[in-house]
């Protein structure tokens, strides 16, 4: 592809998802949404106005500045119900580390907020359809904005795909929180290998899922990924 030139007035679609490193579906959801301003050819083409594409890359940027300036986590989480986002918004105020929980309903909604936001850490929620999970982690892990943010996906979804190892490029890994050896865990988590970014949590109701991911939480945002 020929190097794409941003003071030109528009692009296309492919060119867009190019700048703003996403899916041709998402560009599309953006310009739905109202993100960026486009229009149609009369051969059906659609050109999306440039400026509005230096807009989202600004914006981009300044929410970064932002966080960075005010050491403010940022998660977000992808849910089937909203039920389950109201279970883990209410959870999460109780939490040792404050997080601001962005949530999504719809995976490409999610994959755009992913993108836009990009948060401390991505959590999907184990009642998502196995295909939509597959869709999911595997264009986390490629894209270039997203693929080193650490990403909770539940163990037995992994047991049952372990190509989504082989999707992340990296092997998987599965912390085991405990309530008083901090040392063990850090030793573990010092010697994961470079780039790791599929951590692994049990959504068994049993093991009480809220405490659990509230230490996968911190220790995952408090972990260098290079």
């Amino acid at each position: 592809m020929k190097p794409i030139n941003l003071n030109q007035p528009y692009l296309s679609t492919r060119q867009s998802a190019k700048v703003l490193q996403v899916s041709l579906g998402t560009v599309q959801k953006m310009v739905e949404l109202g993100e960026l301003t486009a229009w149609k050819t009369r051969g059906g083409h659609r050109r999306i106005l440039t400026s509005s594409l230096n807009q989202q890359l600004r914006r981009r940027q300044v929410g970064m500045r932002q966080r960075a300036k005010q050491h403010q986590q940022i998660a977000l989480g992808i849910f089937k119900r909203q039920e389950n986002f109201d279970e883990m918004q209410k959870a999460i105020q109780g939490w040792a580390m404050p997080f601001e929980l962005l949530h999504s309903l719809d995976s490409l909604e999610g994959l755009m907020q992913a993108v836009s936001h990009y948060p401390d850490i991505i959590y999907l929620d184990s009642l998502i359809p196995p295909i939509e999970q597959l869709h999911l982690i595997h264009y986390l892990s490629k894209n270039i904005q997203t693929r080193r943010i650490p990403l909770l996906v539940d163990e037995a979804f992994v047991q049952l795909h372990p190509g989504v190892l082989e999707m992340a490029q990296e092997n998987g890994i599965h912390l085991k929180p405990r309530d008083s050896d901090t040392e063990v865990l850090a030793q573990e988590l010092n010697a994961l290998p470079e780039k790791t970014n599929v951590i692994t949590y049990s959504a068994n109701p049993d093991n009480q899922l809220y405490q659990q991911l509230e230490k996968l939480f911190i220790e995952a945002v408090n972990t260098v990924y290079e």
